[in-house]
């Protein structure tokens, strides 16, 4: 047993023992149990916000987007979290207050209060389908990084993982969650700080040899072109309204000050991190150009590479950053589905519970067939929840009432476009959805008439 494994095992007990503590700190009910009875002070909202964001695609896939890619990868992500400070900022206060007033306490129910309970359920349903490819990612992620470092098999690194979501998820809620978040955030971004500091120190002359990466360093080029940089942004900009594990963590600051403390040290939390990872990507692809580090063509295989050649105690604290990344992630998911479940779709607390340990192992076995890169399965699944917005927005900004065809036929469009491959399908499921959405409350509104 080498101290990677050792350091995993302390880190389940750990992780545990919080889960424990936060049930019998008390876990009345569903508020209590999925928003943390809507009373999490700033900073741990922020902390909780930030490591459910950023999860097992930083530290493994968005690394390797930017030593396979360049520049375009700091780009993309960058696009990301500009949007999301945009739209935290405007809609967040507005998402609170009208998830307090309505008692409403999973994204798909706060929609049905406008558009009805079908509307409600279509919402959580899809977005059952949709989450899956994205938390399938952070397993894979994260076992992908056990595997190289311990030893272990990928497919039982898949199980240990799925496991320590599920139990987790089950025992503590988003209380349970949210302490281990306050802690995995700090080991995050102190683990990408030391690792660029390390990286750097193996090639201090990176500034100056960055024109060894050519186009790399330049967007557009024949990877980052116009068509790829619209179709992963356009989902990603919108991250923050469309998927529901972070839409909800809207619902849990105790007021709106620490809902306004949130999206500042959000911000903050996102700029450094983003910095320190696509800088990571950059500097390995300048190390591989020089015949400093392999040249690797599996991209996700870029960071634990890295963490077999440095230190012990270094690729052990970034390979634990790595794991919380990803569970913290996952649970964030699988709690707020479950929370979807139990209020939007069975109605029943027990299913809903019951909700956590299926959709652990849906996710276990897809995530073990590895379908695709990371970074285009978070793009996937959040190309499918953009189907959710134009009610999100209509919700907010008209009185319109009639959504259930709009969402459908969003979600149809993503599953055909996305099949088909095709560079605008995110553009394209906006533009469906708003159109079926106007229609449907304009003829709805003349027949009334």
């Amino acid at each position: 047993m080498n101290s990677f494994t050792i350091a995993i095992l302390l880190y389940a007990v750990a992780g545990t023992a919080i889960a424990i503590y936060a049930r019998r700190y008390g876990l009345r009910g569903d508020e209590d149990y999925y928003i943390a009875g809507r009373n999490v002070g700033g900073l741990v909202s922020a902390l909780t916000y930030a490591a459910t964001t950023y999860s097992a695609f930083m530290m493994v896939g968005l690394v390797g987007l930017s030593y396979a890619t360049g520049v375009g990868a700091y780009g993309f992500e960058m696009f990301y979290l500009v949007g999301t400070l945009m739209l935290l900022s405007y809609y967040g206060p507005k998402i609170w207050r009208m998830s307090r007033e309505s008692g409403a306490i999973s994204p798909a129910e706060l929609i049905g209060k406008r558009f009805g309970t079908g509307t409600a359920m279509a919402v959580a349903l899809i977005s059952l389908v949709a989450l899956i490819p994205y938390t399938s990612s952070q397993l894979i992620g994260v076992s992908l990084v056990v595997e190289k470092l311990s030893g272990i098999d990928f497919s039982v690194a898949i199980a240990i993982s799925a496991l320590l979501i599920a139990l987790w998820a089950f025992i503590g809620g988003l209380r349970g969650v949210a302490w281990t978040d306050a802690v995995q955030g700090v080991i995050m971004l102190s683990a990408a700080v030391l690792a660029v500091a390390y990286v750097y120190s193996m090639n201090p002359d990176f500034a100056a040899e960055t024109s060894k990466l050519g186009e790399l360093m330049h967007v557009p080029n024949r990877i980052w072109t116009p068509q790829l940089f619209i179709k992963l942004t356009v989902p990603w900009f919108f991250f923050a309204l469309t998927n529901p594990q972070v839409f909800q963590r809207l619902f849990i600051p105790k007021d709106e000050r620490a809902l306004k403390r949130m999206v500042v040290y959000f911000g903050l939390f996102g700029l450094v991190y983003t910095v320190m990872v696509t800088l990571i990507g950059l500097m390995l692809r300048v190390m591989a150009e020089s015949g400093q580090f392999p040249m690797i063509k599996d991209r996700d295989l870029v960071t634990p590479t890295l963490l077999s050649l440095l230190p012990s105690w270094l690729s052990l604290l970034i390979g634990i950053s790595i794991l919380s990344a990803a569970i913290t992630t996952a649970n964030s998911i699988i709690l707020s589905l479950s929370s979807m479940v139990s209020r939007d779709i069975a109605r029943s607390q027990l299913a809903g519970r019951a909700a956590i340990v299926v959709l652990t192992i849906a996710v276990a076995i897809f995530a073990s067939t590895r379908p695709a890169y990371i970074v285009e399965l978070a793009v996937m699944s959040s190309t499918l929840l953009l189907s959710t917005l134009p009610l999100v927005l209509a919700m907010i900004h008209t009185k319109f009432s009639r959504g259930l065809e709009a969402v459908i036929a969003g979600f149809v469009t993503a599953l055909v476009l996305s099949y088909m491959k095709y560079p605008f399908t995110g553009v394209a499921v906006l533009a469906v959805g708003f159109a079926v959405l106007l229609a449907t409350n304009l003829i709805k509104r003349e027949e009334k008439a």
